[in-house]
């Protein structure tokens, strides 16, 4: 009896090799595709050191705690640093790491292509 292609023991495992190959981009992945998570990172990265304010007037109606979530995030992950100035009234700015500015680079032909497949204007 001839083995069909999906048990033969050479035939590649097509399964594990799609799992191997998507694993590494879980966390960013992840965390990109949370709401506002490109748009901030190139938003910060267009700006250079920004205030929050700063970077809320570029949003439409983006709720305060989605922002504050989503410059958190981003923080944490290492894509943003975040500085706060001893200063009355507080005065913290938003601007991108290293690994943050590599992702940047990648995003922006993203971006620009989603801009013009966008029906919206």
């Amino acid at each position: 009896m001839a083995e069909t292609p999906d048990t033969s023991p050479d035939a590649p495992d097509v399964q594990n090799a799609e799992i191997d190959c998507y694993c590494p981009l879980g966390g960013v992945m992840d965390l990109l595709s949370r709401q506002y998570a490109m748009q901030v990172t190139c938003v910060v990265g267009a700006i250079g050191p920004a205030r929050y304010g700063e970077i809320e007037e570029t949003f439409g109606e983006v709720s305060s705690s989605t922002l504050s979530t989503r410059l958190d995030n981003l923080v944490e992950a290492g894509l943003l640093s975040r500085e706060q100035y001893n200063e009355i009234p507080p005065r913290v700015e938003y601007e991108l790491t290293e690994t943050g500015e590599e992702l940047r680079e990648r995003l922006d032909p993203l971006l620009e292509w989603a801009e013009e497949q966008d029906d919206c204007d």
